[in-house]
Order: C-alpha cells, then structure tokens, then sequence
C-alpha cells in the first residue's frame, strides 16, 4: 500500500466521510495530512487558535481542561473515526480544551479549518453530517451535567459504564465484554468522582458479580442488571 493509498483508506474509515463520493474523497485526499503522535503527546492545548480539525484513524484521544487549581477535567475519550477539534468551524477563535493522544502510534488526518469550510458549502449532506456530530456532542455534554446535578456518584460510573458498553461493546450471549484500558483515576476524572470512589464502586460490583474486571477490559453480566 503507498503512502497516497494509505491516506485514502485512512478517510475512508472517518465517520463523517462515509458518504462522500470517490472524487470528492479524492479531493480530501489532496488537502488532508497524515500526523502521528505518541502516548501522552499533547496535539493541542487551550487557548491555540482553532485553525486545523483532526479526524481520528488509530488510537484514541482524551479531550480535557484544567480546572482553576489545576485538576484535570475529562470531557470525553474518543475512538477511531471520530472527529475533534471542529468548533473552529462554529466559529470558536481559540481552543477552550486540550487534547492529548492515549496510545503509542496514534494517527490521524488533519485539515484546515477553511479549507473545509469550501467543501462543506459544495456539500450540504457534508455540513449536515458535521452538523450532527456537534449536535450529539453537544446532547452529550447536557446527559453528563444532568448526572453531575441529579444522580450519586454510584449511579455516575454505573451510567458510564453502559455508555461504554452500548459504544463500545461486543455482545456474548446476554453479556457484554468491553475492552477500554481506562485507569480507575480517568474514570474518576470522567465521573467527576474520585479515584477510591471508582474502585470502591467497582469492587462491589464485582463482589455482587455483576460484573467481571480484568486489566484493560470488564465484562458486564447484564446491562438491565447492572444497578
């Protein structure tokens, strides 16, 4: 596979992308650029100019801030096929987050911000799709301030951990098996719980074998069952 084909393929597995034509991925393919980062590499910091969107291919993406006193703030982790880094298409000036890559060897697709804006004006079901990305970023951040405002911390990382598995998981029979390799503080940081709340939550639902844990996966015995 050449580097050209390899840049097209990479598009082709984009979320946003899966109902461009040929040409007009073929037209991406010439805008777009690859870029690599390694485990714990920053691929942007708050306060950058939103020039650029990122489209993730390998690895995943921890989007974040930092709070008054310098706690970290986890507002999402994304996976392959994502995009992120799109509100400069909104009309954000500069980034109000950070984003930092999860894993060795995580790549992705960049593209100027204007650059897309062209195609998006050729292409409404393009600006459609992006449309309804933001908008379901948007419906997540809403279910996760109503957690924070209207459920206990239990109910917090048992509703993530469903979250994960409705994403994420492979069915086994009425079980499911979630591969996530997410420490007990970035859960934490994802609930806005702590560390030795996470595991304590955990444990006990194991102890109830509701659940099985393993390093970097758990496997859930039934999700109406998981309370």
């Amino acid at each position: 596979m050449t580097a050209q084909h390899s840049k097209l393929w990479h598009l082709e597995q984009i979320n946003l992308f899966k109902n461009l034509s040929e040409e007009e991925l073929e037209e991406l393919d010439k805008l777009a650029v690859m870029k690599s980062a390694d485990k714990n590499q920053f691929i942007y910091f708050p306060k950058e100019p939103s020039k650029i969107l990122f489209f993730l291919k390998q690895g995943r993406i921890k989007i974040g801030s930092y709070s008054a006193d310098g706690k970290e703030i986890i507002k999402a982790i994304l996976y392959p096929g994502e995009v992120f880094g799109e509100m400069g298409i909104v009309g954000e000036e500069s980034r109000k987050d950070f984003a930092v890559a999860m894993d060795a060897d995580t790549r992705m697709c960049t593209l100027n911000v204007e650059e897309f804006k062209e195609m998006m004006n050729s292409n409404p079901e393009l600006s459609l799709e992006l449309t309804k990305t933001i908008g379901e970023k948007l419906r997540n951040i809403e279910r996760r301030l109503e957690s924070l405002i209207f459920k206990d911390a239990r109910e917090r990382i048992i509703d993530f951990m469903k979250e994960m598995a409705e994403k994420y998981g492979k069915k086994i029979g009425v079980e499911t098996l979630v591969k996530h390799d997410l420490t007990h503080q970035d859960i934490a940081n994802l609930t806005a719980t702590s560390r030795q709340t996470v595991t304590t939550v955990l444990n006990d639902l194991k102890d109830k074998d509701l659940i099985y844990m393993e390093r970097k996966r758990f496997l859930i015995r039934s999700l109406e069952g998981l309370v």
